[in-house]
C-alpha cells in the first residue's frame, strides 16, 4: 500500500466503491471537458470485473469515508504499464498524489520483474486541460510525448454511405457451438489482429502484443461485440487481400441512448490510397444509423503519419477535447 498522508487510509478497491468511483472520475473530467458524466459499467469493468485481472489499483479514503483518490496499473503488454491518477481537487493534494505516483512506481517495477525484464514504458493520458495532472507527472520524471484528438460524429437515423467499389466490407464470421450460442471463427480474430498489428508497426507507441493480451483485453470493455468487428477485403496481385480492419464498441451516450465508438482501425500497407479506411468507416456509419445510435466517437493521433485526421474531418468527426499521453522509462 502507498505512503499516504495523514488522514487519509490507502486500501484495496472493494464492489461497493463503483458508483463512487464513478463520481469521482466524473467530477474530475468534468473540469476540462464540461459536464457529461462517465459510464459507470466502464469504471465496473476496470475496478471489479473482468477488466481488473490485468490491474492493480489502489483507492484512498480520508476519516468521513470519502474516496479521495484511485490509482491503478495496467499490465497491458511486455515492456508496457498503463497507469491511472484520478485525485480530488483539494488545497492539499500535491503530496497525496506524489505518493500515488511513487506507489505506482513500485507496483509496475513488480509486474515488470514478474515478466523477466529490467525496464517497462510507463504511460499515462492527461487531459490537455488538466495543469494539475500535468504538473504532477512533470515532477516525478513524466514528459509529454504526444497529443490524441478525441473526436465525434453525430449520426441520424437515415444515413447510408456508400463503400468504394472494389472493396468489401464483412463482420468476422461467427460460427454455432451448438447450444445456442456463437463465437467468432478464429481465422478472421487473427485476421483483425494481424491486420493492425502491421499497420501501427510505424506509428507513434507502437508495440507487439501477442494476440491473446490483443483480445483479452478489447473483451475487457462492457461495450464490447463480436459484431463490431470489421474486415475489409481487396483485391491484391490476383488474390483477395485483407485489406483492413475495424474494432467498435457500444456505451451510453449520456442522453438515454447508445453511441459507438472506434477503437482501432487499420489499413495494411499494400492496400494504402484504395479507399479502405472510408469503407470501413462507411459501413460503421451506415450500422450505427441502423441500430439507432446517436453518435460515434474515436480517438486519433494528432500527429499521425497517414493524416487520419484529417480523413475523419472530412467524413463529418469534430473534435471534443484533446488528451496527451505522458510517458517515462522505468527501470527495475
Amino acid at each position: 500500500m502507498p505512503q499516504v498522508p495523514a488522514g487519509l487510509t490507502a486500501r484495496p478497491v472493494r464492489a461497493d466503491d463503483v458508483d463512487r468511483l464513478a463520481v469521482l472520475v466524473g467530477r474530475i473530467r468534468a473540469l476540462t471537458r464540461g459536464p457529461g458524466g462517465v459510464d459507470t459499467e466502464s469504471v465496473r469493468a476496470k475496478a471489479v470485473g473482468i477488466g481488473s485481472w490485468t490491474r492493480r489499483q489502489v483507492v484512498v479514503e480520508d476519516a468521513d469515508g470519502e474516496i479521495r483518490a484511485w490509482a491503478s496499473a495496467h499490465d497491458r503488454a511486455a515492456g508496457r504499464t498503463d497507469l491511472e491518477l484520478h485525485v480530488d481537487r483539494t488545497d492539499d493534494d500535491d503530496a497525496l498524489a506524489l505518493a500515488l505516483l511513487d506507489w505506482l512506481d513500485r507496483t509496475a517495477a513488480t509486474i515488470a520483474r514478474g515478466r523477466d525484464l529490467d525496464e517497462t514504458l510507463l504511460e499515462i493520458l492527461a487531459d490537455a486541460g488538466d495543469e494539475e495532472l500535468q504538473g504532477w507527472l512533470a515532477a516525478h520524471g513524466h514528459h509529454r510525448a504526444r497529443r490524441w484528438l478525441n473526436m465525434v460524429r453525430s449520426v441520424t437515423p437515415d444515413e447510408r454511405l456508400p463503400v468504394r467499389e472494389g472493396v468489401t466490407v464483412r463482420h468476422v464470421r461467427t460460427h454455432d457451438l451448438g447450444d445456442g450460442t456463437t463465437m467468432p471463427v478464429a481465422e478472421d480474430l487473427q485476421a483483425v489482429h494481424r491486420v493492425l498489428e502491421r499497420s501501427f508497426a510505424d506509428h507513434f507507441n507502437s508495440y507487439r502484443e501477442s494476440f491473446g493480451e490483443f483480445v483479452q483485453r478489447l473483451r475487457e470493455d462492457p461495450g464490447h461485440r463480436w459484431d463490431h468487428w470489421y474486415l475489409a477485403v481487396v483485391e491484391h496481385e490476383g488474390e483477395d487481400l485483407v485489406a483492413g480492419a475495424l474494432v467498435s464498441t457500444v456505451h451510453p451516450d449520456g442522453e438515454g441512448g447508445l453511441a459507438s465508438y472506434i477503437d482501432y482501425i487499420g489499413v495494411d500497407r499494400r492496400a494504402r490510397g484504395r479507399g479502405v479506411a472510408k469503407a470501413l468507416l462507411a459501413t460503421v456509419v451506415t450500422e450505427a444509423a441502423e441500430r439507432g445510435r446517436s453518435r460515434i466517437g474515436l480517438e486519433v493521433d494528432a500527429e499521425s503519419p497517414t493524416g487520419a485526421d484529417g480523413l475523419y474531418g472530412s467524413l463529418g468527426w469534430r473534435t471534443r477535447y484533446v488528451t496527451e499521453s505522458w510517458q517515462k522509462t522505468l527501470g527495475v
